[in-house]
C-alpha cells in the first residue's frame, strides 16, 4: 500500500522558493485527521484499526500517512509514509519514505508446487505452477524515494509547485517539455517475506529501483484528462556466499512499463463528470533464464518481489500475487462517474471530515503471466476481471471500496489511492 496524501493549492504560483520557505512557517500549520475503522476479511477475521493523515507536516507540500490494524486472530499490519520533503537549496528534489510491517496468522500465499522449485536446475526453463497455502506470514518492506523533478512543464518553478493539481484554464499538451511533471526517481528498497513451513524459500530482496516518470494528469486523485507514463527498472545485485541461506540472494533484474490515459465523456444533470480511464501494463524479467553455475540457481526474484498479477491494483478479481512468472501484460478500463448527489458530507462520522467528492466506478481487466516474454503466450487464455466500487476523497486521501469477480474467484478490496 502506498499513500497519496499530497494537498492541492499549497502555494501560490507567483511565490518564489524563498517566500514559500518563509511564509510556510506561519501560514501552513500542520493539519491532523484520524479515521477509525472496523471490517472483516478471510485473512484477518474481524479487524479494528485507524488511519492518520498529517498535512503540511513541517513543510507546505509535505505529508505523513499512517495505518495500523489489529485483528481477532492476532494478525497485525502497520504502515508509515512520509511524503514530499525538501532539503534546503534543492528546489527540484523531493524525498519520501515508506515503511511496512505485517504479521498474518492465516495469510493466503501462492508458492511453487515444490518448495524451491523455481530455481531447481539448469534444465528447468520455467517456474513450477504455484499453489495456494494458508500459513503464518511475516512481511515487511522499506523504501526511500529520491526524486528529481526536471525543470520542464509544471516542474519549471520547482518540485513543490509541481504537486499542485492543474486548473481548468491551464495550458495542456502532449509535449513533456510544456506540460505535466517529468521526474527521475531512485529508490533503495528492502523487502522480506517469511512463511512458516516454507523456510527454504527465498525470504529477502534488496536493491535499487530507477523510475522514469511523466505525469501529465490534471489531478492525480481525480483525473479527467491527460495521462501517466512510467518505466521502472529494479535490480537486486545479489549476496551469494552469505552465511545465512535465507539471505543468500541471487542477482536479478525486472522492468515494468505502465501507460494510462483519461478522457472526459462530458456530463449531465445527474452525473456532471464522466471519465473513461484506460491503463496498459507490461513487465518482464530479462535475467529469468540466466543460470549461475556457481550457485546452481537461476537469476530470478523471489515470488513476492518479482513480476505478478492479482491484488488491489492489477487483476483485482484474484488474490494478491496469485499469478507469478517471468513476464506479464494487463489491460484495464474504468468508467468513473461523479454523481451530483453527494450525501456523505452529511452522514454521521463522514461529517467530521472534509469529503469534497465521491465517485462510482465500473471496471474490466484482462491479463496474463507467462514464463516467456512472448506476445502469443501473454495473450493466450487471458485471465479477466469485472467489478464495481465507490471511491471518495477524505482529508486529501482517496479511499476506494470495490468488489471484483474473476473466472473462478471473487475479491473485496478496501484500499487507498486510485489503481492508476
Amino acid at each position: 500500500m502506498s499513500s497519496d496524501a499530497q494537498s492541492g493549492n499549497l502555494v501560490k504560483p507567483e511565490m518564489s522558493s524563498e517566500e514559500i520557505s518563509n511564509q510556510s512557517k506561519h501560514q501552513y500549520e500542520p493539519e491532523v485527521a484520524a479515521v477509525p475503522f472496523i471490517f472483516s476479511t478471510e485473512t484477518l477475521s474481524t479487524t479494528v484499526g485507524g488511519a492518520v493523515v498529517v498535512k503540511h507536516a513541517g513543510q507546505p507540500q509535505a505529508s505523513i500517512f499512517a495505518i495500523g490494524l489489529y485483528s481477532s486472530n492476532d494478525s497485525w499490519v502497520s504502515y508509515l509514509g512520509v511524503n514530499s520533503y525538501q532539503l534546503p537549496k534543492l528546489d527540484q528534489w523531493l524525498f519520501s519514505g515508506e515503511f511496512y510491517r505485517a504479521n498474518y496468522k492465516q495469510g493466503i500465499y501462492f508458492v511453487p508446487g515444490e518448495s524451491g522449485a523455481i530455481n531447481s536446475g539448469p534444465n528447468v526453463a520455467e517456474s513450477s505452477p504455484t499453489h495456494r497455502i494458508v500459513t503464518v506470514g511475516d512481511e515487511s518492506y522499506s523504501k526511500v524515494h529520491i526524486k528529481y523533478v526536471l525543470p520542464w512543464g509544471k516542474g519549471t518553478n520547482g518540485a513543490a509547485r509541481s504537486l499542485m493539481p492543474s486548473k481548468q484554464g491551464d495550458d495542456f499538451s502532449w509535449d513533456p517539455r510544456q506540460s505535466g511533471v517529468t521526474s527521475i526517481e531512485l529508490t533503495p528498497f528492502v523487502k522480506t517475506q517469511e512463511l512458516l513451513g516454507y523456510e527454504d524459500l527465498p525470504s529477502r530482496a534488496q536493491g535499487l529501483e530507477l523510475k522514469l516518470d511523466w505525469d501529465n494528469r490534471d489531478n492525480g486523485k481525480n483525473s479527467s484528462r491527460g495521462g501517466h507514463t512510467s518505466l521502472t527498472v529494479s535490480r537486486d545485485f545479489g549476496s551469494s556466499g552469505h552465511s545465512d541461506i535465507n539471505d543468500d540472494r541471487e542477482s536479478w533484474t525486472t522492468w515494468e512499463f505502465e501507460q494510462s490515459a483519461f478522457f472526459s465523456l462530458g456530463g449531465n444533470a445527474w452525473f456532471p463528470q464522466q471519465i473513461l480511464a484506460l491503463n496498459f501494463y507490461l513487465a518482464d524479467t530479462p535475467t529469468w533464464n540466466e543460470y549461475d553455475s556457481g550457485t546452481e540457481q537461476y537469476q530470478r526474484p523471489p515470488s513476492f518481489a518479482g513480476v505478478s498479477l492479482g491484488g488491489f491494483d492489477h487483476l483485482r478479481g484474484y488474490s494478491s500475487r496469485q499469478f507469478v512468472g517471468r513476464s506479464a501484460v494487463l489491460y484495464s478500463a474504468e468508467y468513473r462517474v461523479q454523481p451530483e448527489w453527494q450525501p456523505l458530507q452529511n452522514l454521521p462520522v463522514f461529517n467530521l471530515y472534509d469529503v469534497p467528492w465521491w465517485q462510482w466506478v465500473m471496471f474490466a481487466e484482462a491479463g496474463q503471466v507467462a514464463d516467456n516474454f512472448s506476445a502469443s503466450e501473454l495473450h493466450d487464455d487471458m485471465k479477466w476481471t469485472l467489478g464495481a466500487g465507490a471511491r471518495f476523497e477524505v482529508e486529501s486521501v482517496v479511499v476506494r471500496a470495490e468488489v471484483a469477480f474473476g473466472e473462478d474467484s471473487k475479491q473485496f478490496w478496501i484500499m487507498v489511492n486510485q489503481p492508476f
